[in-house]
């Protein structure tokens, strides 16, 4: 999932970068409103952190031309320091989702994120998904296999996120390797060395593989065969 932050203030958005790209977002940053509202534009988003007090461009304005004149309706959560309600309220009349006053919880950015992308999606009685006996958590981007909470590293958890969206497809190696580094396609033995982490993370000691290899051609998840325990 791509995730724009469009914040003039370096430390926090490099603040939210981090923690987004550590759960397994795509993200890009848009240090003034009219880069943002250029990159909102020109790209595809599954949601938009917004500041509202911006360089070049207020976030307001932004919001409204984005919604009106661009005619987008990527989910928008504001990130601002004004907390009256006339400030909220009028971020809602501009086009907002949600609204978020700093200073924020990391936790609670994904946590809002998460619900939004999946209300835009019109999966709301759906936040997580799940094959077999493993568990992603979509508002959270965490992963538990029966009860057994599991940590990965990013690239890691965007492929099992790719991979549990849909468990009946054989993703190939290059389809793969463009979902999770895009156009800064990795070497070839890469791939095959975070499937090889993301194996060891989700395989217990009594517990079975999930991810098939297909020879020469790529990867799927499979339901593990209890007979062969």
């Amino acid at each position: 999932m791509k995730i724009l932050i469009i914040e003039d203030d370096s430390a926090i958005a490099a603040n939210l970068y981090d923690y987004l790209e550590s759960n397994g977002y795509e993200v890009d940053i848009a240090p003034n409103g009219n880069a943002g509202l250029r990159m909102a534009q020109e790209d595809s988003w599954d949601a938009i952190l917004l500041d509202l007090s911006l360089p070049g461009m207020d976030g307001l304005t932004l919001c409204r031309r984005l919604r009106e004149e661009a005619g987008r309706d990527t989910p928008v959560l504001m990130l601002t320091a004004r907390d009256a309600l006339e400030d909220k309220l009028e971020g809602f009349l501009h086009g907002a989702d949600d609204y978020l006053v700093k200073p924020f919880s990391l936790k609670e950015v994904g946590a809002r994120l998460g619900a939004l992308i999946k209300r835009y999606r019109g999966q709301v009685a759906t936040m997580d998904l799940r094959f077999a006996d493993v568990r992603l958590d979509l508002s959270t981007m965490s992963v538990e296999r029966a009860g057994r909470l599991i940590k990965l590293p990013p690239k890691c958890l965007r492929l099992l996120r790719i991979l549990m969206q849909s468990p009946a497809r054989m993703f190939t190696r290059a389809e793969l390797e463009a979902e999770v580094w895009g156009e800064e396609l990795p070497d070839s033995d890469t791939l095959r060395a975070h499937v090889y982490t993301l194996r060891r993370a989700l395989c217990g000691p009594e517990e079975l593989d999930v991810i098939e290899t297909v020879h020469g051609v790529g990867y799927r998840l499979v339901e593990p065969d209890q007979d062969a325990k």
